[in-house]
């Protein structure tokens, strides 16, 4: 495994790990029944009845997993 030969300074350190940054959550918006729904994108979204009792998963409009 490589070893580095001196030490890093913390100022170097630090310059390197800021340029990580999180990523902007991308959202999905979609009109359903007349309500705006802001979903994140290839997630299986739960299906409630009116009462908002949780019925199964879906994704693309196939059932895929019971709730």
């Amino acid at each position: 495994m490589p070893v580095p030969k001196r030490r890093l300074s913390r100022s170097r350190t630090h310059a390197r790990r800021s340029q990580w940054k999180a990523a902007e959550v991308t959202l999905v918006k979609t009109i359903e029944n007349g309500k705006t729904v802001y979903s994140l994108p290839h997630r299986a979204k739960l299906v409630e009845d009116s009462n908002g009792t949780p019925l199964f998963m879906e994704y693309k409009g196939r059932k895929v997993a019971d709730a």
